[in-house]
Parts: structure tokens; C-alpha cells; sequence
């Protein structure tokens, strides 16, 4: 994701969710030689420079090295919006002016910001959305690898809903993550169907998917966990802006079996069901137990 000049959003409900994904993105570009550019709160910086130290990025080196520039993002911001108002050509000097430098020393680069972000949570929705445009301009004439991010409880709500639209129209793909843990009680698959009934309420793309072939897909998967795994489960929830995935781990290695359609078959035809409503659907066997995912295409 992010690595050929993709500008990409990620919607988030948890900063460890954040941390994760950009930890690795820009994890990525050191390993691969390339210049990574973060633009972050100085929390979330740490929380990177954390994710890339545990994966073997050595980020006082990096920094040394130039492998990574960080920037302040409320400081980057300041230089160049003012009472709402973008300048775009202090932009294009400030943040293009770094790419550019960065770009002609050979290097790939690799950016990620989070002052649209802050934009949108300090109200200026309006200035957010030309900010995105500026990146995408700046990309035109560079290329680079933008990743973006907004809290998904900064971005709900239906006054917001065209607004957020346009800004999933201004990138090449979207990452939306979530998982939860769950016992394996008699009310877990319920409790799994709450938990992204919940998500879908409050997701970008939800009105691009079956919210009935969501929660079947749930459904199934969690009952097949509880009965034949017998195990604690999670359940993760992901989109890539083309399709919805949904995948429920847990610890038994044991592999579901899809039965044929006989009615005589009392169990395995929730995997049926499954592949029916799915595009694709699989089974990812792990050291600890196994996945077993479905996706569902967006409209």
C-alpha cells in the first residue's frame, strides 16, 4: 500500500490502529532505501518511531542519515494557513520545497501527513479538502507516496457527509481498520454482529456494501468460531476502497468444511452462505490457529 505514488487514506478509532499501519508503511520505505517524510503530532511521532524501532529501524540512525525528515504538523501547518485560508504558493515553497529537495538526490519518497487532520478538527473542513488538492497538485509534478489519516469520529455524522466524500474521491484508495476480541460465548456471534453494525454506522464507504451481506458474513464466521473452534475469536473489519473485508481469527487449527446443499447437511452451510454473498473467500492457516476472511466488493 502507498508505494508507487498512491495518495491513500486511512480512517482510524484508535491511535494504536494509526500506529500500526504508518509504523510499517514507513518501516517499508527505510528498508527499501527510501527518504520517508512525516508530518505528525508530536504523539503519534513517538508512536511511529516505537512500531519502527520494534521492526528493526533504527530511527535515531534513520533520522541522522536523512532516511527520515520529521516535521511538527500544527508547526508545518502555521507556515502556510491562516484564519482557514490555504496559501498554496507557501505550500509549494514550504512541504513541495522539502519534496523537491528529497527528489533530486535520487531518492523515492515516501510522505505521510496528518495536518488535514487537524484542519477538519479545528473546523476548517473547507480548508482540509483544499489541502488534499494541493498534495495531489504537488503530485503531478513529483512523484511520491502520500498517506493520510482522519479519526473516524472526527469524520461521522451526516453534516459531514459530502465532505467526506469528496475527500475519499481525492485519493487512490482508502484503509479502513478495526478489529475486536470476543469470548467464546453462546452471545459472541450477536455481540460480533453489534461490533460492526457499530463500524458500518460510522464508515465512509457503508453505503457501498450490503449491510445485510455484512452481517451475514459476521454472522457465520463467529458461529463457526464459537462452535467448532471453541476459542476465544477476533473479528477485523478492512476495507481498500474496493472491497470490504471481514475476517474472524481464532486458535483451533481445525479447518471449516463447506457441506453440500442437502437439507439433510444440519451443519457447514454457513460457508455456503458465505461464499455465496462473497467475491472471494479463504482460509489462512497460522502458528497460533487459523483465519478464515471473506470480501465483499464495493459498489
Amino acid at each position: 500500500m502507498a508505494g508507487g505514488g498512491e495518495h491513500v487514506v486511512q480512517f482510524y478509532d484508535h491511535d494504536g490502529d494509526l500506529a500500526r499501519a504508518v509504523g510499517d508503511y514507513l518501516s517499508l520505505a527505510v528498508s527499501h532505501g527510501d527518504v520517508a517524510v512525516v508530518i505528525a503530532t508530536e504523539p503519534h511521532r513517538r508512536e511511529f518511531e516505537a512500531v519502527m524501532n520494534a521492526s528493526g529501524i533504527d530511527t535515531d540512525r534513520a533520522r541522522r542519515n536523512g532516511s527520515v525528515v520529521w516535521l511538527d504538523a500544527r508547526a508545518t501547518l502555521d507556515r502556510f494557513v491562516h484564519d482557514g485560508q490555504v496559501d498554496a504558493d507557501v505550500f509549494n515553497s514550504a512541504v513541495g520545497g522539502l519534496l523537491r529537495e528529497v527528489a533530486a538526490s535520487g531518492c523515492s519518497v515516501r510522505a505521510y501527513g496528518e495536518m488535514v487532520a487537524l484542519l477538519w478538527d479545528d473546523g476548517d473542513v473547507l480548508a482540509a479538502i483544499e489541502l488534499e488538492k494541493l498534495w495531489n497538485a504537488l503530485a503531478r509534478e513529483l512523484r511520491f507516496s502520500l498517506w493520510c489519516a482522519y479519526h473516524t469520529q472526527s469524520v461521522a455524522g451526516e453534516e459531514h457527509a459530502d465532505a467526506l466524500n469528496e475527500v475519499c474521491q481525492l485519493h487512490s484508495a482508502v484503509v479502513d481498520d478495526a478489529t475486536a476480541r470476543f469470548r467464546a460465548g453462546s452471545d459472541a456471534p450477536f455481540a460480533a454482529r453489534r461490533f460492526v453494525a457499530g463500524l458500518l454506522a460510522c464508515r465512509p464507504l457503508a453505503d457501498r456494501v450490503s449491510g445485510d451481506d455484512v452481517q451475514l458474513v459476521v454472522s457465520e464466521l463467529a458461529t463457526n468460531a464459537v462452535i467448532h473452534a471453541g476459542t476465544p475469536f477476533s473479528v477485523s473489519v478492512s476495507s481498500d476502497g474496493s472491497a470490504m473485508r471481514i475476517a474472524v481469527s481464532d486458535s483451533s487449527a481445525i479447518r471449516p468444511v463447506m457441506r453440500d446443499g442437502s437439507p439433510a447437511g444440519l451443519s457447514g452451510r454457513g460457508l455456503r452462505l458465505v461464499a455465496a454473498v462473497s467475491s472471494a473467500w479463504g482460509i489462512d492457516p497460522s502458528p497460533d490457529g487459523k483465519t478464515v476472511w471473506a470480501e465483499l466488493p464495493l459498489r
